[in-house]
């Protein structure tokens, strides 16, 4: 009996680990999905805001305008008929509610519509040149509103 007593002193049960790190693993991995997805959610909010559509847009039309064209002794002209588009309908309808805005707008496209020459407003690229200096030209005078683009409605170019 001696020898008995010594053995079971000896060989006491070993304590379980494995519910310990079993929770520990849990609490990890949930910790990690939670941050997952709070990270994903502040990064979904922060994303940036699809660019408004065209039905969104506002329009800022012109009278005709009907110019001489340079170098030409009166004998070339230009007739155009043309629209702003703006980000907004709101920021349309402010500008041409302002009449200063409007008609500074207009004196700046009607100044450089007389620089221009016929042969260059034939072609493709000088419609799109025009386009950018129209769209530089206005910019100037709508206080940071932005031009999009410049549409003709009507496009002349007598010889």
């Amino acid at each position: 009996m001696d020898e008995a007593q010594p053995k079971a002193q000896a060989a006491p049960a070993p304590k379980k680990k494995g519910g310990l790190l079993k929770k520990i693993l849990l609490v990890v991995v949930l910790l990690v999905a939670a941050g997952g997805g709070g990270a994903w959610w502040m990064l979904r909010a922060e994303s940036p805001k699809a660019e408004p559509g065209p039905e969104t847009r506002g329009l800022v039309p012109f009278e005709p305008f009907l110019v001489n064209l340079t170098g030409s002794g009166g004998a070339q002209f230009l007739k155009v008929n043309l629209q702003l588009v703006v980000e907004s309908a709101h920021v349309a309808t402010e500008i041409e509610e302002t009449p200063v805005m409007l008609m500074q707008v207009r004196s700046a496209i009607l100044e450089l519509l007389t620089e221009q020459t016929a042969p260059t407003l034939v072609t493709q690229e000088g419609k799109q040149a025009l386009k950018n200096a129209i769209k530089e030209r206005a910019k100037a005078h709508l206080h940071g509103r932005e031009v999009l683009d410049v549409l003709f409605a009507e496009f002349v170019v007598q010889f």
